[in-house]
């Protein structure tokens, strides 16, 4: 068989040129790829460090350290945590994000919020409570004495000294109440506690004319944060249906973030 000598080197020309455009075609995806993964930086992403509860100056230099800036833009008043610490933050420690992100952070604020005493004096528990976190103050300490009408509101105290009503005081102090007690209505009973965050403990606490006691928390709390999510997984006295309490008593609470705890009671 003949071979054409003159189609040779039109031949050759073509497939010197298809390699070369696929060549091409290869390099340019790859640098395409490469410039891509340097602006979007594909696949390069930092884990969120826990920020809550440092200073500001802490907050930036774990921030610094994991190549993230952060920016302070909200505060809060939290009366049992430190002034100017980190309360929360976002994104969240553990979230994903790439180099430089900015982690939005809310701080305790650094000035004592003042509110307005309210008056109580004539209310019943449940009314005066109410009006004791409407104010921003928290519920402390009840005591009883005898009266006509049990659990009506005799007397409003702060730190052991009555306080008049419009009185300005530091937001979130605990208020204490002197109580009524009619002769004979002494007994209340102690709720089931497990598996409740601390608010809603103290809330079915108070409901049943009892008193917060001792607060612990496990190993597992270590932050604000924590203390927020934790849980009780143990009461002083223990709940026993249908036994009854004296009024005033104080229930002590251990609490966790761990659920095999609570899964063991």
């Amino acid at each position: 068989m003949e071979v054409d000598q003159n189609n040779k080197p039109a031949g050759r020309w073509i497939i010197r040129n298809l390699v070369l455009a696929i060549l091409f075609f290869a390099a340019l995806l790859i640098v395409t790829q490469a410039v891509l993964k340097t602006v979007t930086r594909h696949n390069q992403v930092i884990t969120v460090p826990d920020m809550t509860n440092l200073s500001v100056p802490d907050a930036k230099l774990v921030a610094r350290r994991n190549n993230l800036r952060i920016q302070v833009v909200d505060s809060v008043y939290v009366k049992r945590m430190e002034k100017g610490f980190v309360f929360s933050q976002n994104p969240a420690a553990g979230s994903q994000v790439k180099k430089d992100r900015t982690i939005k952070l809310t701080i305790n604020s650094s000035q004592t919020k003042m509110v307005k005493m309210p008056n109580l004096i004539g209310y019943s528990l449940r009314q005066a409570k109410t009006e004791i976190l409407a104010s921003g103050l928290t519920v402390g300490k009840l005591a009883y004495r005898e009266d006509l009408a049990t659990n009506n509101v005799l007397d409003q105290f702060i730190k052991g000294r009555y306080v008049a009503p419009g009185t300005e005081v530091e937001a979130e102090s605990p208020v204490d109440l002197l109580l009524g007690l009619s002769a004979g209505e002494n007994e209340t009973f102690i709720p089931y506690l497990i598996g409740f965050t601390l608010p809603v403990a103290k809330d079915n606490i108070f409901e049943n004319s009892l008193n917060l006691g001792n607060v612990t928390y496990d190993e597992t709390v270590q932050s604000w944060q924590d203390t927020l999510n934790a849980i009780v997984y143990q009461q002083s006295p223990a709940y026993h249906t249908g036994a009854p309490a004296t009024m005033g008593t104080a229930i002590h609470l251990k609490l966790t973030t761990s659920q095999a705890k609570i899964a063991a009671r």
